[in-house]
């Protein structure tokens, strides 16, 4: 079973988590954003720092040209949207439903436009992050964090960030930050938010378009957008031509724990044993129940 991370660490300039009880699993931090070059220096490295951990777990690269490597696997679903040009995702990977949500900001005099990171960005970002303990109708973790953690956090990666925003009279009311890969081909959004207050202007559609906008002129052609979900998220990511897409996630043992966990399936998440109908149920019961909790902050 799988916990809020316990402990960190860095390696070769990555930051490393370890979460679990039994197991204890290490990953990068970002691992949707950056990725393993060399496994087996990760390995050496931990068990010479004797990090306390069981198991290292890592993702291979959604572009990858090399051979997969000889671990224990299994697949990651995640979704991406292949990138050929912003006339192609306008008229063929999106419906008219999606096209008219962008067509809406503009109408409504929402602006859209790249933007460097900086105090006045941060600020916009923290009074977004503040407007409601919520989101998908579970806790934000930035919610209630001070201006200067916040900074912090949003700070990460700038030399292969790119902040897009939009504006409504001049006041930031939806961001994205995209994170732009190595190999030049792919990208990922890190993240991605509007102000509910706004949400009847569309920013969140036109921030993603423009962000296909922003991948096409720079020749990217993945555009990743976390994992893949089943509930609300998922089906804004299939209206804006996100696809799943499996790419193997990796397993290393580091010690006997680690291959005792590992003989026993104990690496697995809980919830790839839950019916998907069950898993449907107790995400709308989760969620009435944090409504239910933070009524008095939703309401303020």
């Amino acid at each position: 079973m799988k916990e809020v991370a316990t402990s960190a660490l860095t390696i070769e300039g990555k930051s490393i988590e370890i979460q679990g009880v039994f197991p204890r699993i290490a990953k990068l931090r970002s691992e949707h954003h950056e990725y393993v070059n060399a496994p087996e220096s990760v390995v050496s490295e931990l068990t010479t720092l004797r990090a306390r951990a069981d198991i290292f777990t890592f993702l291979q690269p959604l572009v990858h040209e090399g051979s997969p490597y000889p671990y224990l696997s299994r697949p990651e679903e995640i979704a991406v949207l292949t990138v050929d040009s912003y006339e192609n995702w306008w008229t063929k990977q999106v419906n008219d439903k999606t096209r008219n949500m962008v067509r809406k900001a503009g109408k409504k005099g929402v602006t859209i436009e790249l933007v460097e990171f900086s105090d006045e960005l941060a600020k916009g970002i923290h009074a977004i992050y503040n407007e409601s303990p919520l989101i998908q109708g579970k806790p934000s973790k930035h919610y209630g964090k001070d201006l200067a953690t916040l900074t912090r956090a949003h700070a990460t990666f700038l030399d292969q960030s790119l902040f897009i925003g939009a504006f409504y009279k001049g006041t930031l009311v939806g961001f994205l930050k995209m994170i732009l890969h190595p190999n030049k081909r792919s990208a990922s959004i890190m993240q991605i938010i509007s102000l509910v207050a706004h949400r009847d202007k569309a920013p969140t559609n036109a921030l993603l378009a423009k962000a296909v906008e922003v991948c096409a002129g720079r020749g990217i052609h993945y555009l990743q957008y976390g994992i893949w979900s089943r509930r609300t998220l998922g089906d804004f990511k299939k209206h804006h031509g996100f696809k799943l897409v499996a790419i193997p996630r990796y397993y290393i043992p580091l010690n006997f724990r680690g291959r005792a966990a590992l003989a026993l399936r104990f690496h697995r998440r809980l919830s790839e044993f839950v019916p998907g109908s069950c898993q449907d149920a107790f995400a709308n019961v989760r969620s009435k129940w944090y409504l239910f909790k933070h009524r008095a902050q939703m309401q303020s």
